[in-house]
């Protein structure tokens, strides 16, 4: 009988342990949606989105499901028409394959507002796939698609916080430095 009673002694314990856990996430989640502003981060940040570039295949920029947005890859293509081009570790050095990534993430910033028309409507980047034009003996394809994620974490803040893989190709389309996709979790109408 002491056993049962110490037993449901223990799962009150941890109820009420779980409830005043569960409490705190709600404030925490009610100021952090008060704070939320990505429109207001890109100004703060001096970043200006542009008009998408089209798609050069048969495929689109992107493609919904219900509450969740999968982004075609997109490469570093900048705001004088060219591609940051090149392999890391031969013609680029990380520094510069963190740009062409942050490059990248402002090009897939793009086609997200062009679909959404306020990126306030992103409730969570939840996958980032980064790859990186790099010669065989290169290992810091995470360093180089660095420059997409802290750009995410910039604008969106633990919502811009994401599961990743940064991996290396031997070679990309047009030899661009970098290809990254993206799957997007958005608050619904």
């Amino acid at each position: 009988m002491r056993v049962y009673a110490l037993l449901i002694l223990m799962i009150f314990i941890f109820s009420c342990t779980q409830s005043k856990e569960e409490g705190k996430m709600k404030d925490k989640d009610s100021s952090y949606v008060k704070d939320y502003d990505p429109e207001a981060r890109l100004v703060e940040l001096e970043i200006q989105l542009s008009k998408p570039s089209p798609p050069v295949a048969n495929y689109v920029n992107m493609v919904r499901v219900g509450n969740l947005i999968f982004l075609s890859g997109k490469g570093p293509l900048q705001v004088n028409g060219e591609n940051i081009t090149g392999k890391l570790g031969k013609d680029l050095s990380i520094e510069q394959g963190y740009e062409a990534a942050r490059v990248t993430a402002i090009n897939q910033l793009s086609v997200l507002k062009s679909e959404l028309g306020n990126l306030n409507r992103v409730k969570r980047i939840v996958k980032v796939l980064g790859m990186v034009n790099a010669i065989p003996d290169f290992t810091e394809h995470p360093k180089v698609i660095n420059g997409y994620s802290d750009l995410m974490v910039e604008v969106f803040g633990d919502r811009g916080k994401h599961a990743r893989a940064a991996v290396g190709m031997g070679s990309l389309p047009g030899n661009i430095a970098v290809e990254i996709e993206m799957i997007v979790e958005i608050e619904e109408n």
